[in-house]
């Protein structure tokens, strides 16, 4: 912070927002250093031996609909880096009791044609809104802002304000579509009879059809690798395993951009930010917690419904009914008794992630922030019950708590793995309502976190958009 800059801009946190902020400065030609507690780069972008050796598991993110949907990641040369993507054949299954499963497919005429009668409804939803994902995705993926195609964006707000229990149950007329979309929907964390939850839904369906939900080869850590080295070809520095307390300990730079939540910004700077704009970040509200567990497995899960071997994202919760019940609970402060329980298996499609014959599971369910209580056999209870036999070939487990996940990042406050709650009170003003969500009172201190639109995703927009705002103050102050 000391008059005679050494960097244009210095990044706390090296996830894939803070990546894409120092990327987007260092190809306007400025200089950045990324600074990194971890010994490795990526944030929610890893991977590691959790279980037993030669068992590679993400960490947190595992399927990357946004980071191959999002404009910004477009831009960068990543498969020059060595990132691969691999396209499982269904983007989701959705399997019912009776054996029934909803396939969302790449298509949307081959997803609707296994809905039964509601293929016709699905499609009078799906497919206007997947044509016109090239003209709405910015808007949807940004700040606040007049929309270059109104009508278009006007169509998806119609639906997607809607909660995504009334929309399901609007729209269609059978189980197995309105669990589906009710799956789709829980992702956003919050409550399914509660705005904007269909909004969710409708954003990961339109990927599916758009882009496809994708698996990097080798795991997360493959994204945020490819990035950091896109980064340094580009002249950006990183520096791992410093751990920064106070932003007094950075070197000097004409911009500090947080890749935190606003707990950890009035932790770090909190001296630096006057009284009343400290006072709104103090009323940030975080989310629901995640409870996560990751399996070493002695072959592929067996599941009942041949279906969900398709996809690498199988969504365990059974109808809407039941899948709203949940979430409603888990909002409530009690811990789901029969859990939404969100599972990828990427090892079917990418033999690196196991031994030969041997498999990952990667599973995690909703429940209160902060919450101590153990969903380890509960949520083997979903499994086994759309997977009988699946204990029998579990060879290890790895059990992340929401407070384990707060302990191994401080950005996760109490498991809110999204960076705050995303309701209508606090999709857009978020961390605190300002014309330019990135900026603060202080003209050197910017925030690029998942606490800042679009929200949480390894999409990097949040991290580029902050970049512009750091560019624009830097073009007014010549």
């Amino acid at each position: 912070m000391a008059n005679q800059a050494k960097y244009d801009a210095v990044i706390i946190g090296s996830g894939p927002n803070g990546l894409a902020a120092a990327i987007t400065l260092a190809r306007a030609g400025r200089s950045v250093l990324v600074v990194e507690a971890k010994d490795t780069v990526g944030g929610g972008m890893r991977t590691a031996e959790l279980t037993l050796p030669g068992f590679q598991h993400d960490i947190c993110s595992a399927v990357h609909p946004l980071a191959i949907g999002a404009p910004f990641f477009h831009t960068l040369p990543l498969d020059q880096f060595g990132l691969q993507w691999i396209f499982p054949p269904a983007e989701l299954a959705h399997p019912l009791d009776d054996g029934r499963v909803g396939m969302l497919e790449r298509s949307v005429e081959e997803t609707a044609a296994g809905l039964g009668a509601d293929g016709p409804a699905y499609i009078r939803l799906m497919k206007p809104l997947v044509e016109s994902w090239p003209q709405i995705n910015q808007s949807l993926l940004g700040p606040l802002a007049l929309p270059r195609h109104p009508l278009a964006l006007g169509r998806f707000g119609l639906q997607a304000l809607r909660s995504a229990e009334g929309l399901a149950k609007g729209v269609f007329k059978e189980d197995v579509a309105r669990a589906m979309f009710g799956g789709q929907a829980g992702h956003s964390m919050l409550p399914l009879n509660q705005s904007p939850s269909a909004a969710f839904g409708l954003v990961l369906g339109m990927l599916a059809h758009a882009v496809g939900w994708p698996v990097p080869r080798g795991g997360s850590q493959k994204i945020a690798d490819a990035l950091a080295g896109y980064l340094k070809s580009l002249g950006g520095e990183i520096v791992t395993g410093q751990t920064v307390t106070r932003i007094e300990e950075l070197p000097p730079a004409r911009a500090i951009m947080f890749n935190n939540t606003p707990r950890q910004i009035l932790s770090l700077a909190g001296s630096h930010l006057p009284d009343g704009y400290r006072k709104r970040l103090s009323k940030f509200r975080y989310g629901l917690g995640a409870f996560k567990l990751d399996y070493a497995l002695s072959g592929p899960v067996p599941w009942k419904a041949a279906g969900c071997s398709r996809a690498a994202t199988v969504h365990l919760g059974g109808t809407l009914e039941e899948i709203t019940a949940n979430e409603k609970a888990a909002s409530e402060g009690q811990p789901p008794s029969s859990p939404f329980v969100l599972v990828t298996q990427p090892s079917l499609f990418d033999s690196s992630r196991a031994p030969a014959g041997q498999h990952t599971l990667w599973a995690y369910c909703h429940v209160p922030n902060g919450s101590t209580f153990d969903m380890t056999e509960r949520i083997e209870n979903q499994i086994e019950r759309f997977a009988p036999g699946f204990r029998s070939i579990v060879l290890a487990r790895h059990v992340t708590s929401p407070v384990d996940l707060e302990n191994y990042n401080a950005n996760y406050v109490g498991g809110d793995i999204n960076g705050g709650i995303q309701d209508l009170r606090q999709l857009f003003t978020r961390p605190v309502a300002r014309l330019v969500p990135y900026t603060t009172p202080n003209p050197k201190l910017f925030i690029c976190s998942s606490s800042t639109p679009p929200g949480g995703g390894v999409h990097g927009m949040s991290g580029f958009y902050a970049a512009q705002a750091v560019l624009h103050r830097f073009k007014n102050e010549k």
